[in-house]
């Protein structure tokens, strides 16, 4: 059995009140808490440890250099990546699309050329393309959505061209939850020469990714988004498109030799990591993955798969309550709105409440445009949240519409 009691005891800010109620947290999208070892191996790396990496002989240095680089073999074991030098450490899933907007689009898109996502990614999923496709004079096409905000797979066959260069697409919605099945969309794109993206950022905290089962030229996710320090975030490539493509931000590190007449570049993976890199966090996001395998990957999605089926079927009990994203395979999100209420005002009475919901666009205005919404309430759960929190965000809901009936 999963003993969350136990897991909420090696998460401080759990235990905090907020408006001298017990917080409950349900905005795991957005960012998720960190556990003390997280917190810890931070600290102690800058009380103990702290010395810029790779460029020092003295001790301190070697220390930092070997933290950091067994923290990158331990990321590329955790993905199952083939080498080490195939994990980049970025600051985020932001940063991480944005390298291969540029850097990918440079080496290998021209005029007239497509990109193709989908109509349910973050905005992190769109501009960076989107820049790309105004720099290049190419297009970017959009793989539709269905009501139950599942993608018309259908569609994908005839989108993919050969003018497509590049497939990028989310894992799993941050807004509708929906679990794509990414492997049967790489397949499609395979089949035509296309590589893939895939933005990992809200799945790598809820399932097992193996990289080289999804045979994915590209897999980028967020540490922040899976227990660990802000900040820190992961591009990993296949060797051989990363060796191809230039790099995207020039500085120390990333040289081999510099001259003014000419510079050539560091070998993977530190062609792509440009000046100082956030070394303390990169240790952290190390951590946090160990505190993730200790827990195992079944336990988690067993009991998120719980919660996700407790709070569907509670909140779908009270009236004048709409829920978008009803995919068949989904994650623990749920996006909903309360008739005729605005959902910032449903936000700040449940904050009133102690429990946090996130409220807006969610940073994914194209999908709030196809339901014709301004935004949504919504409640990301992670495996620390219980059912008894669930039964109060159930509450407060009632609250709300009773303020406002």
């Amino acid at each position: 059995m999963f003993d969350v009691n136990s897991v909420r005891k090696d998460f401080p800010i759990l235990g905090s009140t907020v408006h001298g109620k017990p917080l409950a947290y349900f905005d795991n999208g957005a960012t998720t808490q960190k556990p003390q070892c997280v917190i810890d191996a931070v600290v102690e790396c800058y009380t103990k440890t702290n010395s810029n990496i790779h460029r020092g002989v003295h001790y301190l240095s070697d220390q930092s250099t070997e933290m950091y680089e067994n923290a990158r073999k331990n990321i590329q074991q955790f993905i199952n990546a083939r080498y080490s030098q195939e994990i980049i450490f970025t600051s985020g899933t932001t940063g991480s699309i944005n390298a291969i907007a540029f850097s990918f689009g440079e080496k290998f898109v021209k005029a007239g050329d497509e990109i193709l996502i989908s109509a349910m990614e973050h905005h992190a999923n769109i501009v960076p393309w989107q820049m790309l496709c105004e720099r290049k004079n190419a297009k970017l096409k959009v793989i539709p959505v269905d009501e139950n905000g599942e993608l018309k797979l259908d569609a994908v066959d005839s989108l993919l061209t050969e003018k497509t260069k590049i497939l990028a697409i989310t894992h799993v919605s941050n807004v509708l939850g929906t679990v794509n099945p990414i492997k049967a969309i790489i397949d499609k794109a395979h089949k035509k020469g296309i590589p893939v993206l895939i933005d990992g950022a809200q799945s790598i905290q809820h399932v097992k990714i193996d990289v080289q089962e999804l045979d994915c030229e590209f897999f980028v996710f967020s540490g922040h988004k899976i227990y660990a320090p802000t900040g820190i975030g992961i591009l990993y490539g296949k060797e051989e498109w990363l060796n191809q493509m230039p790099p995207y931000q020039g500085g120390g590190d990333m040289v081999d030799c510099v001259t003014f007449e000419k510079t050539y570049y560091n070998s993977l993976p530190y062609k792509f990591e440009a000046g100082t890199t956030n070394y303390v966090d990169a240790v952290g996001l190390s951590v946090a993955i160990d505190y993730i395998k200790k827990l195992g990957f079944d336990n988690i999605a067993g009991y998120e798969k719980d919660l996700l089926e407790y709070a569907t079927n509670k909140l779908q009990t009270i009236e004048g309550l709409k829920i978008y994203g009803t995919a068949a395979d989904k994650g623990p999100v749920i996006s909903f709105l309360l008739e005729n209420i605005h959902p910032y005002d449903t936000g700040m009475i449940l904050d009133k409440l102690g429990v946090a919901v996130r409220t807006g666009t969610h940073c994914a205005q194209p999908i709030m445009d196809f339901y014709e919404i301004e935004g949504t309430v919504r409640a990301s759960m992670a495996f620390y949240n219980t059912f008894e929190e669930i039964d109060r965000l159930y509450e407060g809901l009632l609250r709300v519409k009773t303020m406002f009936g």
